[in-house]
Parts: structure tokens; C-alpha cells; sequence
């Protein structure tokens, strides 16, 4: 079955594309949900006009997008949390923690496109997320869990 998302789908793609699904997952699942229609040859002529007038906007929002991803790439972050015994934290550093972090440095990325290996880090040390600023631009980003000053 093909379906044009309306939305962002995780582990499918993004808005406007043009996907391949199981009928039951398009039929019981993305078309009442508000996430995809059916990609008629009549939805496929208006994707196609609409992909081309935004051709020209989407441009500049992938320049902005890697105007970030550069200042990203100049900000080392440091996140202080409490430990126990050795290294081990006490609870555990998330997207969340690193989202704030990044607002302290006057970068404002929302959480949901922040994504730590992992999930969550329950340990100090060097680690890396990945943040995604838009579809094409995606930068890895280094940071450091330290033990907080007693």
C-alpha cells in the first residue's frame, strides 16, 4: 500500500514522503491516526507541486540548520550529577538534562530531537547524542557526565 505521510513517523519517514506499507499497518494504523493518505495518482500530482513551491524555503531552513549544527560543533557541555560509590550516578542523565544544558549555552533544541545511545546515561564519563537539527542535517555531539562538587 502507498500512503504520503502527514506527519513525522518514527522508523518510517518523514513528512511528505512517499512510503511502502503493510495494508493493515496503512489501513488499522496511519490513515485514523492522522499520519498518512492514500497516495492516489491525484495526491501524487498535488505532493509534487507542493514539494516543488517549498523547494525554495526548505533551502533556507537547511542553512539555518547547519549554522546551528556549527555552533553545536564549537560547544563542549559538561553535566554535573551526583555520585554514589566509583562512578555510578545517582538516578541518570537524559535527553532532558542535555536540553537544558544546551539552553544554558543559549542553544533551544527541543528534546525529542535529541537522541542519547543508550537512552540515558547512568554513569560519568564522555558520550555522544545525536541530534537532529532537520531531515538532511544530523550532528553527532560530544559531551561529558562529571561527578557533581561535594
Amino acid at each position: 500500500m502507498e500512503l504520503i505521510l502527514k506527519k513525522d513517523v518514527d522508523n518510517l519517514g518523514f513528512k511528505d514522503d512517499l512510503v511502502t506499507v503493510k495494508n493493515g499497518y496503512g489501513r488499522n494504523y496511519l490513515i485514523p491516526q492522522g499520519f498518512a493518505v492514500l497516495a492516489t495518482p491525484s495526491a501524487k500530482k498535488v505532493l509534487a507541486e507542493n514539494l516543488k513551491q517549498r523547494a525554495f524555503k526548505e533551502q533556507k531552513i537547511v542553512e539555518d540548520a547547519k549554522k546551528v549544527a556549527d555552533a553545536l560543533s564549537k560547544l563542549e557541555i559538561r553535566i554535573a550529577a551526583k555520585t554514589g560509590a566509583g562512578d555510578k550516578l545517582f538516578g541518570s542523565v537524559s535527553n532532558i538534562d542535555l536540553t537544558e544544558a544546551l539552553e544554558k549555552e543559549g542553544q533551544s533544541i527541543e528534546r525529542k530531537y535529541i537522541s542519547i545511545n543508550g537512552g540515558s546515561v547512568k554513569r560519568t564519563g564522555k558520550y555522544n547524542a545525536v541530534i537532529r537539527l532537520h531531515r538532511e542535517v544530523v550532528v553527532d555531539f560530544p559531551f561529558e557526565v562529571v561527578a557533581e562538587a561535594k
